[in-house]
């Protein structure tokens, strides 16, 4: 009896693994393409050094990710690009080809639209995705 447990305690002291959660369910975890695509609406902006603001109110803001490919409505203009995602990093873009009609929250939209285009770390949480940059932060929901 002693043998049998003294093996099975060899046995697993070089086992140096642990559970780990869902990939990106913790902001710590590769993320996947497929975790991120979809349809996100936007919540928030915060650029860099600045306070949290909402999105305009009566104004869209919607971002949608898949097969490689970045869109986003930026209330009257809409703006695509490439994707890429690599570890829990998102990349959109580097550069983002937008139509450029006049729209009431121009000031606001630039902003977002420089804060996307980028890498940006990427948290995922539930019907959330946060992406943090050096440029500041987008929140959106699903």
């Amino acid at each position: 009896m002693w043998f049998v447990v003294a093996s099975l305690a060899a046995g697993c002291a070089g086992n140096t693994t642990s559970p780990t959660s869902p990939s990106g369910a913790d902001g710590s975890s590769a993320l996947s393409a497929s975790q991120v695509a979809g349809t996100w609406s936007l919540s928030s902006i915060q650029p860099a050094g600045q306070a949290e603001q909402p999105v305009p109110s009566g104004a869209a803001y919607d971002l949608s990710l898949g097969d490689g490919r970045a869109s986003t409505r930026a209330d009257c203009n809409v703006c695509s690009g490439a994707l890429a995602v690599s570890g829990s990093t998102v990349t959109i873009g580097p550069a983002l080809a937008c139509t450029r009609a006049a729209c009431a929250t121009m000031a606001y939209e630039s902003e977002y639209e420089a804060l996307l285009a980028g890498d940006s770390a990427a948290e995922i949480g539930a019907n959330t995705l946060t992406l943090t940059s050096s440029r500041g932060r987008l929140r959106f929901r699903r």
